[in-house]
């Protein structure tokens, strides 16, 4: 055969490898969706305690349904509105149950995003994994929450309550090294993780040093007597584990009682509006804790170009909402990290690839992140928020003191 004569044959085959290429191009570019996601939509579902012994949190969500607001007049991602459906389930486990199974199989979200409070999160992860459905960025830090081997589909958002925990006994070795400690405690795992965690930072100390321990149950009216039996213990040296209805009850009468210890509360209580002013600002000073985010309060943000965009929105979007409230300040630095993981996204908005997104982040800053700290997460350390500065409340506003301290341990 003549060169000439083969030359139809090879147009032939150059034009269809081509028609092939282009196709295969046109097929990868093809939007992906699950569902809850469309050309038009990426629908997002939440339970928030609106009512409750822990509706103190409830700010939380109205600050989240509010960013995602601006977010969608601002035009969405990627073109793309976010419908967030929010159900109120009164901080109890049976029915964030039956409002998740809701989310899931009635509304058909494409992930969960915030689910508030460890009952909570605790009693839709299993059902969550067995579907794969992401459950994102849950408002915990209960240990369960961070553990990509026996749930990868959840990822907690809360620093780690353990390594907190732990954080507290290596500063109070250091800084009260003879104190009597007594240990007040929420009895689920956000109270047991805490305890877990100052014994384990209070290492062989902790058998002599702490002199005893109370629970409470989230039925509970009143803490009144735990805080009785603490203080007859002789301890001078208070550490509550607690959310912010029983922080706000235990200071209140730590001070009625006339009880002068030092006096640590977790991250979870440490809102000045909620649980501060209730409590009485008077009663709080001394109070100290730990932080990851810029607080509202504090003058040094004044002119911080993150604290102004976040007055901006506030005043747009949430007037009606507390602008100081650290509550207000999680929600709004949690839904731009939400926002973010879904514009890395693109266009490919299955389950296996929000979570591929979220697993990825590496040196992440939002508006509100203290100046050397970011966000990195990986297939292996789901851990979100592993760094915090400890902080003491002045009687009006939290002081942040010391370095930035970093928990590099991914168990």
């Amino acid at each position: 055969m003549r060169a000439s004569d083969s030359t139809p044959f090879f147009h032939l085959l150059a034009a269809s490898a081509l028609t092939l290429a282009l196709s295969a191009t046109a097929a990868s570019a093809e939007p992906k969706y699950d569902p809850g996601a469309s050309g038009t939509e990426i629908k997002i579902g939440q339970t928030v305690p609106f009512s409750g012994p822990a509706s103190a949190y409830s700010s939380i969500g109205k600050t989240q349904a509010a960013y995602f607001k601006m977010i969608n007049e601002q035009g969405g991602i990627n073109g793309r509105k976010i419908n967030l459906i929010q159900y109120d389930d009164a901080y109890s486990p049976p029915k964030a149950v039956e409002q998740v199974r809701k989310l899931v199989e009635s509304d058909e979200v494409l992930l969960t995003f915030q689910i508030v409070g460890t009952p909570s999160n605790a009693a839709v992860q299993k059902y969550l994994n067995q579907k794969q459905v992401p459950q994102l960025f849950a408002a915990t830090g209960a240990t369960r929450f961070s553990d990509p081997k026996n749930f990868p589909w959840t990822m907690g958002y809360n620093p780690n309550y353990q390594s907190e925990g732990r954080i507290y006994g290596k500063y109070i070795l250091k800084n009260y090294p003879n104190a009597k400690i007594a240990v007040l405690w929420q009895n689920d795992d956000l109270g047991r993780d805490y305890l877990t965690g100052i014994k384990s930072g209070l290492g062989d100390k902790a058998a002599s040093m702490i002199a005893s321990d109370a629970s409470y149950e989230l039925s509970d009216p009143t803490i009144d007597s735990q805080i009785v039996k603490l203080k007859t213990s002789g301890a001078d040296l208070l550490f509550s584990a607690s959310t912010p209805k029983f922080a706000a009850q235990a200071i209140k009468k730590v001070a009625d009682l006339g009880w002068k210890p030092v006096h640590i509360v977790d991250i979870n209580a440490t809102s000045v509006g909620a649980v501060l002013v209730p409590a009485g600002l008077e009663n709080s000073k001394g109070l100290i804790s730990t932080n990851y985010g810029k607080d509202p309060l504090d003058p040094q943000w004044k002119d911080d170009a993150g604290m102004k965009r976040y007055f901006a929105f506030m005043e747009k979007y949430y007037p009606e909402g507390d602008k100081n409230s650290n509550f207000n300040t999680y929600g709004y630095g949690n839904a731009q990290l939400m926002v973010e993981v879904l514009k890395r996204c693109g266009d490919d908005l299955t389950r296996a690839n929000v979570m591929k997104q979220a697993t990825s982040l590496s040196g992440y800053t939002n508006d509100l992140g203290l100046p050397g700290m970011s966000y990195s997460t990986s297939p292996t350390d789901y851990r979100v928020n592993k760094q915090l500065q400890m902080q003491k409340f002045n009687g009006e506003r939290w002081e942040l003191f010391g370095p930035i301290i970093e928990d590099d341990s991914a168990g």
